[in-house]
């Protein structure tokens, strides 16, 4: 019998702008996806998967078919999905889950997996954080607000969106905010304050954009590149945890 892997990827922006060909980006995406189900039990799918996604009462976007449906091709072959919220594919209020039959774990992620302790989350909430980026993330997470959004027209919400994550990415890039020295910091702060047989083996971030993995006060930390321009991933046997790209 194969070998029973655990998966993990992050930043896909399935549909942003930026990426020059939407339908040959997720199908590379989803040839990935078919091409380890022989060897998967668990997929954690690391936030931002999708780079604007809001769900109406009864009316999901448009696109990402052939993703979504290869997902829950996986799902129903007895495949393990977890997908942790991002900053991108916030408003996810159960459609998904009741339509792919996957998990959806909004924050940090603590759990067991082959007998290692993991703390899996997007990274976007982690941290001291400037004063900006807290207050969007408590304006995008505010029910009241939420409620407004949805009464607006997706004619014009959708198309702002999409701006707005562009423009985003520019000025990320410019100003180098994909440093991943928050993650670090976070990690360093959680497990001082943990005795030495508490603290978890493995962190998993996503966000960041760009790899990292090194160990951190006693644990493993992996950062996962994004899947814009290439696939990139992590794969753990059981023991260990390797970053991959193709």
């Amino acid at each position: 019998m194969a070998e029973k892997l655990t998966y993990f990827i992050s930043d896909l922006h399935l549909g942003a702008r930026y990426i020059a060909d939407p339908k040959a980006h997720e199908r590379k995406l989803c040839d990935w996806l078919r091409s380890i189900a022989p060897t998967a039990c668990r997929i954690y799918l690391v936030g931002d998967i999708i780079d604007y996604w809001y769900e109406y009462r009864n009316v999901a976007p448009q696109g990402y078919v052939r993703f979504l449906g290869t997902l829950a091709d996986l799902a129903d072959s007895g495949i393990e999905i977890t997908w942790l919220i991002g900053n991108h594919d916030i408003w996810m209020f159960g459609y998904l889950q009741r339509e792919l039959g996957i998990r959806v774990v909004d924050g940090v992620l603590e759990e067991v997996i082959d007998g290692k302790h993991f703390v899996i989350t997007h990274g976007d909430g982690i941290g001291k954080l400037p004063f900006a980026e807290r207050f969007m993330r408590a304006v995008f997470r505010n029910k009241i607000l939420q409620t407004l959004f949805a009464a607006v027209h997706p004619r014009w919400t959708v198309g702002l969106a999409y701006s707005w994550s562009s423009s985003n990415r520019k000025r990320g890039a410019d100003r180098n905010v994909y440093s991943h020295e928050p993650a670090i910091d976070w990690v360093k702060n959680r497990n001082s304050a943990l005795p030495g047989n508490q603290r978890p083996d493995f962190y998993v971030f996503g966000h960041y954009h760009n790899a990292f993995s090194d160990r951190v006060e006693g644990s493993q930390v992996t950062i996962l590149a994004d899947c814009i321009t290439s696939v990139n991933y992590a794969v753990f046997d059981g023991n260990v945890l390797t970053s991959h790209s193709l």
